[in-house]
């Protein structure tokens, strides 16, 4: 879901200079929303798990491009299903990611190799350059979306501030730990005109993001909204506090000030919300962990790193959210 979403800012660009260049956006069908509102683009499901699973399915599918008449494949992904995908459109003029493998395994590997590598919404910017599209990435966001009055019926109008606040991630190394996550929600619940508003997905989160709410009085709108709505809510926060997860690339898209905790990864690699400075993004101490980051990921767990990201200090998350948002 991040990677969608940061393929955003480079639709908008290359809109904004190529006003009649259309992108047929193939991807998985939940992200189809994360795409509807870009102008120029058009969504074309990847129904990778039944019709267009394995080489066969991939043939279908490249039977299917075809017919859109393409003139060029921007291969965005560049993993094994894509590679295939894009041999069978070979005749197209083709573009391809360099995802900067090697340099992204010595930052895991190399504790003296520590710099910011490139954005990863920048790579794909490039990908676009070498089909010939001279983008320029200039912070160009989505527009805010309306939020409906069923909405405002289950969490009331928006006269406080709202802040998004989504505790954990698909990997533990990357998430906060339910006392950690119910701690930072009472603190900035403590702020002035400011109301918490809880995000994550499936049914382990829903049970603590339930226990945060009933302990802060946050907001618990997991499983109580479908996607849409959801982006409804995020494209109106006042600001996001995420973990390296999907809701923090979400609420960048619209522009919305992101704030975000890093474990086990690290915003050098290069997936950090798009166009937020580096004060959103609080990392653990490097001198008491000097091997983060310790993947690229968050899927690698070393002896001792396990919940490190519960040592980011409350103090310093809720002091840089004030100076986001002008609260006391």
């Amino acid at each position: 879901m991040g990677d969608v979403a940061m393929c955003v800012p480079v639709f908008l660009a290359l809109h904004k200079k190529y006003l009649s260049v259309e992108v047929i956006m193939l991807s998985r069908k939940r992200f189809k929303s994360i795409l509807q509102p870009l102008p120029n683009v058009h969504f074309i499901e990847a129904q990778v798990d039944d019709v267009h699973k394995g080489v066969l399915g991939l043939w279908k599918l490249s039977k299917a491009l075809k017919s859109q008449h393409i003139d060029a494949v921007a291969d965005l992904h560049d993993v094994l299903r894509s590679r295939i995908l894009r041999t069978f459109l070979s005749k197209s003029l083709t573009a391809v990611i360099n995802k900067g493998r090697s340099d992204k395994k010595k930052l895991v590997r190399d504790a003296t190799f520590f710099k910011p590598l490139k954005h990863t919404t920048q790579r794909y910017a490039d990908v676009f350059r070498e089909l010939g599209f001279e983008i320029d990435l200039a912070n160009d966001f989505l527009q805010k979306r309306t939020v409906s009055n069923q909405i405002h019926e289950k969490i009331g109008k928006n006269t406080s501030k709202w802040i998004g606040f989504a505790p954990f991630a698909a990997h533990r190394t990357k998430a906060l730990g339910i006392e950690k996550a119910t701690e930072i929600a009472q603190e900035i619940m403590r702020l002035e005109n400011v109301q918490v508003l809880l995000f994550g997905g499936g049914k382990k989160e829903i049970q603590l993001l339930d226990q945060i709410a009933q302990k802060t009085g946050a907001i618990n709108l997991a499983g109580q909204f479908n996607f849409d709505e959801e982006l409804d809510l995020i494209s109106n926060l006042d600001a996001m506090i995420a973990m390296d997860s999907g809701n923090g690339h979400l609420a960048a898209m619209y522009g919305i000030p992101v704030v975000t905790l890093w474990g086990n990864t690290h915003p050098y690699a290069g997936f950090a919300p798009y166009a937020q400075p580096i004060e959103n993004q609080i990392t653990v101490d490097r001198t008491a962990y000097p091997l983060v980051p310790t993947s690229i990921f968050g899927k690698t767990i070393l002896d001792g790193y396990e919940d490190i990201t519960d040592y980011i200090e409350t103090r310093t998350v809720i002091n840089r959210l004030k100076g986001l948002i002008s609260v006391v």
